[in-house]
């Protein structure tokens, strides 16, 4: 906390004050405090209705506290350190400040009330001195010193309250990451919920995963909710290439996803499927796993969608079965050259995804209409009656929906 005290002590070296209006002024104070408190309460919104009871008790009291201070300051000028019950009234200054970011209030409505509280405070104050003769320079030195004295508690309350903010705020962004890793780590339902609570952080229906360049988060933070959670540790799974963010966006179900694709478009992210909250973490691995396809990122800068590679995903969830699904329903071109053997694979995937339809095989594969005819009779001389079998057909479209190159 910053030190004020130096001032207003070397101010009240210079103020002498009649013993008699000393006691005077001390005897005012419970009166100033409770006016105090009552204009405080009618002029700050904030502070109406809320200072009762043992609150408006409280308040008042360390009003009484913080005059009886002032005027132990003017008394003790003399000593060899009169700064110490200032600093006293300081440090509770700060502290009232603290109590009061905790509460959820902001700094504009304690400022208000030191503003109020100081008037009322020096009408009274002014009021007694008045009374007791105390020429116009002592009083007017008397009033530089008081406004004084309130300029540096509401410093310090100033500084408590900045620093009791970013303190919390310190510790809910630790909170909030620790659960962003939980989520993805796919940590138990009651673990994220309390969690949850912890970083008081309010659980969406549905959370969905991108990934991203961290050079392009802050502009698409921007566009996002602010409960869209975000990891930038160093992940499993993701190309230490360069510093990729993780955005974890709540309720960007159904029709809401066509938005999130234009707020990523532009910033070559990756997007997961919409998962309930606390099963997040099948959405990070589903862009995980897809980012390992090593697929081409879709022109014109829309993200890569996880959602438009589902069936890449089935056939690539187990690579061995699937090659050696593709062994087995290729055999009977196994004994052909190569080259040849793999334009009637290709042959017979674009029949197959075509439903035979002998045009639009032709114009997939570049050739014509005559040399699918010719293929196609080879590879009925070499699968006879099977390529009427559903479960070979079946077989057949798994294995060459997605043939590897040459």
């Amino acid at each position: 906390m910053t030190d004020h005290s130096a001032g207003t002590s070397h101010r009240a070296a210079h103020l002498e004050l009649d013993e008699q209006v000393a006691d005077q002024l001390r005897g005012r104070l419970p009166v100033v405090a409770e006016r105090t408190v009552t204009a405080i309460t009618a002029e700050v919104p904030d502070y109406s209705g809320t200072l009762t009871g043992q609150m408006r008790d409280k308040i008042e009291n360390a009003v009484r506290i913080a005059l009886g201070t002032f005027l132990q300051l003017i008394e003790r000028a003399g000593e060899s350190d009169p700064s110490t019950p200032l600093n006293r009234a300081l440090e509770a200054a700060y502290a009232l400040g603290s109590g009061e970011a905790r509460s959820g209030r902001s700094m504009d409505a304690l400022l208000a009330a030191y503003r109020v509280g100081a008037r009322v405070a020096w009408r009274e104050v002014s009021t007694t001195t008045v009374r007791n003769g105390l020429s116009a320079e002592t009083v007017a030195e008397f009033a530089e010193l008081m406004f004084a004295y309130i300029d540096e508690l509401s410093a310090a309350s100033v500084a408590g309250h900045a620093d009791e903010l970013a303190s919390a705020g310190r510790v809910r962004r630790r909170y909030l990451e620790r659960l962003t890793q939980q989520l993805l780590a796919g940590e138990p339902e009651e673990v994220l919920h309390r969690s949850a609570e912890r970083a008081e952080w309010p659980p969406p229906r549905t959370l969905t995963v991108a990934v991203l360049p961290r050079s392009n988060l802050r502009a698409v933070l921007a566009l996002l909710s602010p409960h869209t959670l975000e990891s930038g540790e160093d992940l499993p799974g993701i190309e230490p290439a360069e510093e990729t963010a993780v955005l974890l966006v709540p309720d960007m179900h159904g029709a809401r996803r066509r938005r999130l694709v234009t707020v990523l478009h532009g910033h070559r992210a990756a997007l997961g499927p919409a998962r309930p909250w606390t099963r997040v973490a099948g959405s990070y691995q589903r862009v995980l796993r897809t980012l390992a396809l090593g697929l081409e990122r879709p022109e014109g800068g829309a993200p890569l969608d996880t959602e438009a590679h589902l069936s890449r995903l089935v056939l690539s969830t187990d690579a061995e079965a699937l090659a050696d699904l593709r062994e087995q329903v290729l055999s009977p071109l196994a004994e052909l050259p190569p080259a040849t053997a793999q334009r009637l694979a290709e042959t017979l995937r674009s029949w197959l995804l075509h439903q035979g339809r002998r045009d639009d095989v032709a114009a997939d594969l570049f050739v014509h209409p005559q040399t699918v005819r010719y293929r196609m009779g080879r590879i009925r001389e070499l699968y006879g009656e099977r390529l009427n079998d559903p479960a070979t057909v079946l077989d057949l479209t798994l294995a060459l929906a997605h043939l590897p190159p040459e």
